[in-house]
């Protein structure tokens, strides 16, 4: 406690030391003070000033809702506004602003172009506005320029605005424009591959017409329907096979019968065989086949067909011998020898001529089931290559299903890549638009006199207190009781005041008044400085 009170007493003489010093030597700190900060604010008014005018650029989102139309432009858009910036940023670009506003006009004795381009890419400040609650989409950007006089600066920032409103929309456009014409490029390629994709299958199913597998269940049923064509040819066969023979042995009785009338002409149809005879076994026969099979049955139909055939010749022979009668009785030859020779010969050519017709029946049979067995052949090769067929095919139809899938899904993107290319023609989509247009700078940017005002004031109290304390180092000088006990080790009994003449405090008086007022010029003046800096500055 001891140590702590002693030191708390040491720091007190020290603070009052440095206020008497201060009391006895204020012009030892007002003086070196204002002299800095004079010094400080006067070159603050040397330096040129440098004006900023800024300007605030929406991105506004396209007016077409994406669910309708889908935009061209992919990328991300801190990226194409650093690739714009690059562009407009370019020498060729800011030589042409340079001449256009005649910018530093001064610079360009001793600068090269290259330099100049430096200088005013320096001058130009871009800064992204982010949106608060999703930091990394961007909402905005600002352009600012530098200038010694507000209005080239504020010229020049709507310049710039402008170029970067015109290079977006020119690189928006250009980008839908060069997508749409490379989908326009890839469309006509699929549709060539795809026309050449169906020529193929054209072809393939003309050359191959009846083994293509959807045709393999009509072949089938015309094999069948040709197996059962071939089996009815071939039993019409077998039974025109038959009637021949029976034809040949009625033909062979009949001339028979018809070389014994030549010889012995008195005798009348001896045969052992007759027509009425071959009649009554038909009949017997198809009465024996009715009561085992019915009226459709094959055998059935073809007894009855002989049956009819044998009446009819017999009705034929009838009426030939009696035509022979009525002509033999008019031309009064022997009745009986002609009668007998004419009922013999009128038979054998009946059955000569079904013999005939019968023959020809079988060589139409014949030609047919080998038709038949042809097609058949044929149709049966059909389905046996149906399966290298329908993998052949399937090959093909992979291909063009391929070719057409991406056919349709390439017109369907050249088709919105068209739409969006609209857009972009018509500026609905993405695109910048000035919300606080270029402003006229009232003060200047740079340098900022009050921020270099303050800095001169702090600089010039730091140098009075400085010189304040040097001069209390180099001048000991005693200003309390306590010092002097630390001099002289005699206690202090008594304290003389000072004592002045009238002449004396009337002079003491002057220049107290003189200081005070000296005092309040220098603090209005310093305050007037700042004031000046913080208006003007």
């Amino acid at each position: 406690m001891h140590e702590e009170s002693t030191e708390l007493e040491e720091q007190r003489i020290s603070w009052q030391r440095y206020w008497r010093l201060l009391q006895h030597h204020k012009w030892w700190f007002v003086l070196p003070a204002f002299s800095v900060f004079l010094a400080v604010w006067s070159a603050s008014w040397l330096l040129p000033a440098t004006y900023r005018s800024e300007t605030l650029i929406l991105v506004e989102q396209q007016k077409v809702p994406d669910q309708y139309v889908v935009s061209n432009i992919a990328d991300d858009l801190q990226q194409r506004l650093q690739s714009m910036t690059q562009q407009i940023l370019s020498r060729t670009r800011l030589i042409s602003v340079i001449n256009q506003f005649d910018l530093y006009s001064k610079e360009r004795t001793r600068l090269t172009e290259d330099e100049l381009v430096d200088r005013m890419r320096k001058d130009i400040q871009i800064e992204l506005v982010r949106d608060s609650s999703r930091a990394r989409d961007l909402t905005a950007f600002k352009i600012a320029y530098l200038s010694i006089s507000p209005q080239t600066a504020q010229s020049v920032t709507s310049q710039l605005s402008s170029l970067f409103i015109n290079e977006n929309l020119r690189v928006r456009q250009e980008r839908s424009e060069n997508t749409t014409a490379f989908l326009e490029s890839e469309l006509e390629q699929a549709r060539q591959s795809l026309g050449a994709q169906e020529v193929r299958v054209r072809e393939f199913k003309s050359r191959y017409l009846g083994e293509l597998p959807g045709q393999t269940q009509s072949n089938v049923q015309i094999l069948s329907g040709l197996q059962t064509r071939l089996q009815q040819e071939m039993e019409a066969l077998a039974h025109a096979k038959q009637q021949k023979v029976y034809l040949e042995s009625m033909l062979s009785q009949l001339r028979s019968v018809e070389a014994g009338i030549r010889a012995n002409p008195s005798t009348v149809m001896a045969s052992p065989l007759t027509l009425d005879q071959e009649i009554e076994r038909l009949r017997n026969q198809l009465t024996e086949l009715t009561s085992k099979y019915s009226e459709e049955h094959p055998d059935v139909q073809k007894t009855r067909t002989q049956l009819a055939k044998t009446l009819q010749l017999k009705q034929q022979r009838d009426a030939q011998v009696a035509e022979a009668a009525k002509s033999a009785a008019s031309t009064e030859m022997p009745a009986v020898g002609s009668l007998a020779e004419l009922q013999a010969m009128s038979p054998r050519l009946n059955v000569e001529s079904e013999l005939k017709a019968n023959r020809a029946e079988i060589d139409n049979r014949e030609r047919s089931i080998r038709d038949l067995e042809h097609q058949i052949e044929s149709y049966q090769g059909r389905l046996n290559t149906t399966p290298l067929r329908e993998q052949q095919l399937a090959d093909l139809t992979r291909d063009y299903d391929q070719s057409r899938k991406n056919y349709e899904q390439l017109l369907a993107k050249r088709d919105q890549s068209s739409m969006a290319t609209t857009l972009e023609r018509r500026q609905q989509g993405e695109q910048f638009r000035v919300i606080d247009p270029a402003n006229l700078p009232q003060k200047p940017y740079s340098p900022n006199r009050l921020k270099i005002a303050l800095v001169g004031l702090l600089a010039g109290i730091v140098c009075g207190v400085m010189f304040l304390v040097t001069n209390g180092v180099l001048h000991n000088v005693v200003y309390l009781r306590d010092e002097v006990n630390d001099v002289v080790e005699v206690p202090v009994i008594v304290e003389i005041p000072p004592l002045f003449t009238v002449e004396q405090e009337t002079r003491n008086r002057i220049l107290l008044r003189f200081q005070r007022s000296s005092f309040v010029f220098v603090g209005v003046l310093t305050a007037v400085a700042v004031g000046i800096s913080f208006y003007f500055g």
